[in-house]
């Protein structure tokens, strides 16, 4: 009896302890705001782009996401370089650093066009988990408000210099003027992009076509510019080489801008492989294809600019640049000042709607994890604005290169972690083959690409400092992608992979289905079984749950 007895109290104590640990969950129908119900404002900030939603050609997909290649940051940062590096050292950085930009930003725009994936979900599924792509978010976040600033910045210089604008109010109506053209996401700014590249191209090119005929001399003069370099910058140099690729490489995170318009791209069929291609590798990695002219393009026209007897600190700006180009195509100095503010007004207007958009996809993610609340994809678009505004109050333009180098570094190694799980650790079976971004099948942190991630940026960061040696600090950003790039396969093989999917993706949702939270009806890609719920539950859904 005894023994009975303990038993039976034994058996009632695991019960009462089963029953505290067990969470009652109350199925209450999730309600989301217009915003976020309205895909035609919050364009998927948050999920896989429906193939529903891919009903743009190619052709349209391809020619919104390059107009991202408008900013006038490229000829600043080209003649930043130059003024001093040297023209030599600078070439060779821009040929060098848009190769690599080149080769990392193919197999993610592949991936993410292949599935519908922006940047942020991407990183999940490929090497960073559920968390941890957290902090990509917020890198991502980081460089669409810093050159949302840099852009902001130019185009308040052209107010200023057109109509006399103060700069502080110039910088208020730069960030502002934006925000009713992003609302409506890729549906506005793909007939924006489409209507205004024309006139765009046109007013680019003019300059360079009539200074290459009437001037060709000044482009022969040009190779041969030192800088502030001196004779060290009329030959390979590689202490000047490596300061240059630092600044440079901060463009690598514009392939996230890029992806968050091709993920629209319609699915891959033996009768669009060649537009759907073509459209990818011109508007994805192609970018840098143009985006290296216009370096090279600020490059000459610092320069010219300084050839004109302009000084070196309105030299590098590049409405003065291009106002010093467009008083050699007209004779009336009025008709050259306003062409070049409408040039750069335009420019500036086009590249700034990419960066906004962008801006507010990332902070979409970065929040929702934090505070499992998603108020919709236009509150983050003022938030990201009203951030860029307060760092151009700051004068973010001029301290470019500084801040530029520094944020290179943390980019590069998220950069190359990611590309290295695409390229080898997914060929080579140390990680799932697909790419599998919703909250239910993902671990929160997974080690291979946080901890290379963090590893590339720790030692690249030392080799900044200066602590390594000279060469080591001008070169910090290529260690940066190197260390990321062979430290994701060293861990995903140490970790047997195991860290990619906390458990397997469910197999019975093959069609659409409906959330049993928020009821609305979703794609199966879209949508995973909840053990909890007990039924379909849709990734934002998953996502938002606090539990």
């Amino acid at each position: 009896m005894l023994h009975y007895a303990a038993e039976h109290n034994n058996i009632k104590y695991i019960l009462v302890e089963k029953m505290k640990n067990y969470q009652s969950v109350t199925r209450v129908r999730r309600q989301y705001n217009q915003w976020v119900n309205n895909q035609t404002l919050e364009d998927f900030a948050l999920r896989f782009t429906s193939k529903k939603a891919r009903k743009w050609s190619a052709f349209r997909v391809g020619n919104t996401a390059l107009g991202a290649i408008s900013f006038l940051a490229l000829e600043a940062i080209g003649g930043a370089i130059t003024l001093s590096y040297g023209f030599y050292n600078s070439f060779l950085a821009i040929l060098v650093v848009s190769v690599l930009l080149f080769l990392t930003a193919l197999p993610i725009t592949y991936y993410a066009a292949k599935h519908g994936l922006d940047i942020d979900l991407l990183s999940r599924g490929a090497g960073f988990g559920y968390i941890g792509s957290t902090l990509t978010s917020l890198i991502y976040a980081s460089f669409t408000f810093i050159f949302f600033a840099i852009e902001a910045a130019i185009m308040s210089a052209a107010l200023e210099m057109l109509f006399g604008i103060p700069l502080s109010i110039g910088y208020l109506i730069s960030a502002v003027v934006v925000i009713p053209l992003v609302t409506h996401g890729i549906t506005f700014i793909s007939r924006f992009q489409l209507w205004t590249q024309p006139i765009w191209i046109i007013l680019h090119l003019l300059p360079f076509i009539y200074l290459g005929i009437s001037s060709i001399e000044s482009f022969h003069s040009w190779t041969h510019y030192m800088g502030e370099a001196g004779e060290a910058g009329l030959s390979f140099n590689l202490l000047l080489f490596g300061a240059a690729s630092s600044v440079l490489f901060s463009l690598i995170a514009q392939i996230g801008e890029q992806v968050d318009f091709l993920r629209f791209l319609p699915e891959k069929t033996p009768e669009n492989r060649v537009s759907w291609w073509a459209s990818l590798l011109m508007a994805g990695p192609g970018w840098i294809i143009v985006g290296a002219l216009k370096l090279l393009a600020g490059s000459f026209l610092a320069y010219f600019a300084i050839s004109q007897m302009l000084a070196p600190r309105f030299a590098m700006e590049p409405s003065h640049m291009y106002l010093a180009a467009y008083q050699q195509v007209f004779n009336s100095p009025e008709v050259a000042l306003a062409i070049t503010g409408i040039f750069v007004i335009l420019s500036q207007i086009k590249i700034n709607v990419t960066n906004a958009y962008a801006g507010s996809i990332a902070w979409s993610n970065f929040f929702s994890r934090l505070t499992h609340s998603h108020p919709g994809r236009v509150v983050w678009l003022v938030f990201n604005v009203v951030i860029a505004y307060l760092l151009m109050e700051m004068g973010i333009y001029k301290a470019l290169e500084q801040i530029l180098g520094m944020y290179a570094i943390v980019a590069v190694a998220w950069v190359g972690a990611l590309v290295s799980d695409l390229t080898v650790n997914k060929p080579f079976r140390l990680s799932p083959p697909i790419v599998e971004f919703k909250r239910a099948h993902l671990y929160d942190i997974n080690p291979v690409g946080v901890g290379s991630m963090s590893i590339a940026t720790l030692v690249a960061l030392i080799s900044y400092t200066g602590v390594l040696g000279d060469l080591a600090q001008a070169l910090a950003s290529f260690i940066a992608l190197a260390t990321a790039f062979v430290s994701a396969p060293i861990i995903a093989y140490l970790t047997k992979g195991k860290y990619y999917l906390a458990r397997p993706p469910h197999q019975h949702i093959h069609t659409e289905e409906n959330c049993i939270v928020c009821g609305n009806r979703f794609e199966a890609e879209d949508m995973t079984y909840c053990p909890v719920y007990e039924g379909a539950i849709c990734s934002l859904c998953c996502s938002l749950d606090a539990r």
